[in-house]
């Protein structure tokens, strides 16, 4: 049987591209589905499909399960999709797992059958006469690209996988289709490999983006190809001693069973080869150019919105945007909050639910860039006092308003990144700094506050990063769409600095590479703040000091970008940081004294075994070759 059937569910999304917009009609043999070039270019249009529903970042555990958002799971309705929220709450089992990406359900899709969509380009790509030798290599290319990187999706998740190197003919026997879990290592190769094969025939650059804008670029796939290689060399997969008994059924060992830095060293080479063609190409950390219908900025706000914008700039005009995908980020409405009394008003426009716990806005920095236990000049034992906002924090606290002074003398990132209470919100159609508005979240008679079991935010305080400045919340919603970056530049400086800091320890190369991102943020560079402001002066020099640093330094300039939950898994961190309660603050009260208590909302359940998906139980039954994931 050579028939072959479509079955795609795109995204939708704002001015999606041509090439994600053409699905091939549900026909034919697999002749006619390569029977010519423009027949050709929608069965790789197939491939690219699965691709664009990882720009969902409520199906995305390294957005979900990060700790950097709580959503409620008692809402009185459900416009989101709360599973991957919820697998901190230890709701993950092995009847109907999570974000199955393994079999395409909860939240997942089927990645296997991406896969096998790809196999069945690569198989039937020679077919049309009409197609360009240049065309069908950047095809080619292509598609391997996407082969690889749905292995790489299923390897972060599941570990050891069945491999799919060519599909299978419809006359296998009943064996040959019972694949097996291959040794972790031989599937980072193998990935490896693909990327490898495909990065000499992709463009450096998008030259029709009117068209193309979304297309797998070299850059991309060599940025790629460094993170696949920083996880293989990274703890949860590099010489892990709680998998050391995990073997298939023949008693193969499906995990490494030493260390091995030479890993890190190939990941560090990696980095440095994706920097450099990055470079060539133009590309520099952004910053923001103030428009025409902005009269006075700031350098504060200037500043912020450098922040804020390398996150949400158009994507045809960011310098530093890498990669991303063809669809929007969808959930602006879960992160502004109700800033005027129109949006009062306008209440059902915006959710305004996805919720920060204060454990993550203690992750910034003080404004001289070292942690806020650590600086020895910042009052940290006494930073729930309240106080209130003053002439010289202006731009980032409402002058007069009375809040905490954990929201004052903070680093850049902290104000562009979290809207807390008495925090300035610049934009929201209000571009004039001198009369911008701010964040009133106390009690349910403020702005922001909860008006009922939808439109709540549990914490009080919201993911502001993810909001476009231009986005206004007022008479409606009138979103600024934008495109949430899959990888950008000042991630793979600091990737760069993670693998040649586990190679080398600290030397001057790493800090250049990490004091690049604290400079756009405004900070000085690590050697200075840390000798001049820290209690531990000396944790730069160390390798497990700077270690410490460059995660926490990931964290912060990434934080919301649905990448922070797959670094900690990666760093097996992400137990630890799940090992104490998420709260916020008493978001009912209206006194500043009685609002700024904490509160727990969220006690997750998290173990060693949630590290890896558990496989569906069935597909044990369906393949006796298979193993469960170990602790499942």
């Amino acid at each position: 049987m050579r028939s072959i059937y479509f079955l795609i569910l795109l995204l939708s999304a704002v001015s999606c591209k041509k090439y994600l917009n053409v699905t091939p009609e549900n026909v034919g043999t697999l002749e006619y589905a390569f029977r010519n070039r423009n027949e050709a270019e929608n069965y790789l249009f197939t491939c690219y499909s699965t691709l664009q529903f990882f720009a969902n970042v409520t199906m995305n555990a390294g957005f979900t399960s990060s700790s950097e958002i709580i959503y409620p799971n008692n809402l009185s309705e459900h416009p989101v999709f709360e599973g991957g929220f919820n697998m901190i709450r230890g709701t993950q089992n092995v009847i109907s797992p999570s974000l199955n990406y393994w079999d395409g359900d909860n939240g997942g899709v089927p990645l296997y059958v991406a896969i096998r969509r790809c196999n069945t380009f690569l198989d039937n790509i020679d077919l049309p006469v009409d197609l360009s030798v240049g065309e069908k290599k950047r095809w080619i290319a292509e598609a391997k690209f996407m082969k690889a990187y749905y292995h790489f999706y299923l390897a972060r998740m599941y570990g050891s996988i069945p491999v799919i190197r060519k599909n299978l003919p419809v006359n296998a026997s009943t064996e040959a289709v019972r694949l097996k879990r291959e040794p972790v290592d031989s599937v980072f190769n193998y990935i490896v490999q693909l990327l490898n094969e495909a990065i000499p025939d992709l463009p450096p650059s998008i030259e029709n983006q009117v068209k193309e804008l979304g297309r797998v670029t070299s850059i991309a796939a060599m940025s790629v190809k460094a993170e696949v290689l920083a996880t293989q060399a990274s703890p949860l997969f590099n010489g892990n001693a709680d998998y050391a008994g995990f073997k298939d059924k023949d008693g193969i060992a499906l995990f490494s069973s030493g260390y091995d830095e030479q890993k890190w060293q190939r990941a560090a080479d990696a980095c440095k080869e994706a920097i450099l063609a990055s470079e060539a190409q133009g590309l520099h950390l952004y910053t923001f150019i103030v428009p025409a219908n902005i009269s006075k900025l700031s350098d504060s706000l200037k500043q912020l919105l450098t922040i804020q914008n390398a996150v949400t700039e158009k994507w045809d005009v960011n310098p530093e945007l890498i990669w991303a995908l063809n669809p929007t980020f969808g959930y602006q409405s879960c992160c502004i909050p109700r800033l005027t009394s129109k949006a009062v008003v306008n209440v059902t426009s915006a959710s305004s639910n996805f919720a920060v716990p204060e454990s993550e806005t203690e992750l910034f920095y003080t404004r001289n860039g070292v942690p806020i236990n650590e600086d020895k000049t910042w009052d940290y034992a006494g930073r729930y006092d309240l106080r209130s906002g003053d002439l010289a924090n202006k731009y980032y606290i409402r002058e007069g308003y009375e809040t905490i002074k954990a929201h004052f003398n903070r680093e850049p990132r902290f104000y562009a990144s979290i809207g807390f209470d008495g925090g300035i919100w610049f934009g929201n159609g209000v571009l004039d700094q001198e009369n911008a508005l701010s964040v009133q979240a106390r009690g349910n008679t403020s702005f922001a506050g909860p008006k009922d079991l939808i439109r709540i935010n549990i914490t009080g305080n919201w993911p502001k990063k993810l909001v476009h400045y231009q986005t206004v919340f007022d008479d409606g919603l009138q979103e600024v769409a934008y495109h949430l970056p899959m990888i950008r530049l000042a991630g793979l400086y600091l990737l760069y600095a993670e693998a040649l800091n586990e190679v080398k320890g600290p030397n001057a190369e790493v800090f250049q590479y990490i004091d690049r991102v604290r400079q756009r943020a405004g900070l000085q560079g690590i050697q200075d703040a840390w000798s001049n402001y820290s209690r531990s002066p000396g944790k730069p020099s160390t390798k497990d000091g700077l270690r410490q640093i460059i995660h926490q330094e990931r964290r912060i300039e990434l934080c919301f970008e649905a990448q922070s939950g797959w670094d900690l898994r990666r760093w097996k961190e992400l137990q630890g940081v799940l090992s104490n309660p998420l709260q916020g603050w008493s978001i009912y009260e209206t006194s500043p004294a009685n609002y700024y208590r904490l509160q727990t909302q969220l006690v997750p359940s998290y173990g060693i075994r949630e590290y890896l998906w558990p496989v569906k139980d069935i597909n044990l039954t369906i393949n006796p070759n298979l193993v469960q994931s170990l602790y499942w």
